[in-house]
């Protein structure tokens, strides 16, 4: 029975300037002088959670959560057609982290992340190991190219009606092509109606493909207000489209880089978008990791795979 700690609302927070027009939203909770550890949210383009926390002992871990470039509160915002993609790439993101640890007087600190915020978490710890203290991440996933071509293409022969929506989301003359490439571009329309229906499609499709998941939340991605529809879409197609500046096995390939750093990875059997062989092949060339596969969940998670995460949150507070 995993145990949880009274509420905890953020004690601090503030912008962070990343001195090229961007500025990070971040707040702290727990213990000014606690462990700290850092929460890299999904997406890319889903703003961390607001809600106060209750998995983390108040009085021993210090918190960090941030909102990544463009989306939440975070400065512009992604749904301004004028907000400037091409300052927000994945090594943005791992700058970012690490002027904002910098920024917060951090020498070193647990990573958790879900979803892209594995990307992330696994991208930034491999090129900063020795600021990172233990990561735990779930919805394991690299981000490969291969990998969104499954999310976006290959899934669709489980969902084949709303993957046919999709694909006819874009331009007809783009529909047998690069489709997350024509939806970045309907992204970038000067239209605003234009931007809202592509994202709107967008999110339909990401909605199906956890719809048969166990515990699955029917509207999860679109149930969001517009000008958040828009900044999700924009920026996961615009990270998407551009193989998120990683190489196909870039991370796989650097698993090396995170020996002596415990992790422990947590996965749903039934994530259709992120099937399991991602988790199981960074398990195998990362040593000190620990996989949990769980045979109730997909994507969204179950108790069993939280209880697991809240459980590697209170083993490693006095680490």
């Amino acid at each position: 029975m995993v145990h949880f700690y009274p509420p905890t609302s953020p004690y601090d927070h503030g912008m962070l300037d990343t001195g090229d027009g961007n500025r990070i939203y971040y707040e702290q909770l727990g213990h000014p002088q606690g462990k700290p550890a850092v929460y890299v949210h999904g997406g890319p383009g889903a703003p961390g959670s607001r809600r106060p926390i209750r998995a983390w002992d108040p009085e021993r871990y210090r918190v960090i959560r941030f909102d990544q470039r463009n989306c939440g509160d975070s400065t512009p915002h992604a749904s301004d057609p004028a907000a400037d993609m091409s300052l927000n790439t994945t090594q943005h993101l791992i700058d970012d982290m690490e002027r904002l640890r910098e920024h917060l007087g951090i020498e070193r600190w647990l990573v958790n992340g879900a979803s892209w915020g594995s990307t992330l978490a696994l991208a930034y710890a491999q090129q900063h190991p020795e600021r990172v203290t233990e990561v735990i991440i779930q919805a394991v996933t690299m981000t490969r190219p291969s990998e969104t071509y499954w999310l976006y293409r290959g899934a669709g022969r489980f969902q084949p009606e709303a993957w046919d929506r999709f694909r006819d989301g874009v331009p007809e003359d783009e529909r047998d092509g690069d489709l997350l490439a024509a939806y970045a571009r309907l992204m970038e329309n000067p239209d605003r109606a234009v931007r809202a229906k592509a994202a709107a499609d967008w999110l339909a499709w990401e909605d199906a493909v956890i719809s048969n998941e166990p515990t699955h939340i029917p509207g999860m991605y679109s149930d969001r207000e517009i000008d958040a529809q828009i900044a999700f879409v924009r920026i996961c197609a615009h990270f998407f489209s551009n193989g998120a500046w990683l190489e196909e096995d870039q991370l796989l390939r650097n698993a090396h880089k995170l020996a002596g750093i415990p992790g422990v990875l947590a996965h749903g059997r039934h994530d259709m978008g992120s099937p399991v062989e991602t988790a199981w092949e960074l398990a195998k060339a990362w040593p000190d990791a620990r996989l949990h596969i769980f045979e109730d969940s997909g994507h969204v998670g179950s108790d069993a795979l939280r209880d697991t995460v809240y459980a590697a949150i209170e083993e490693f507070k006095d680490r």
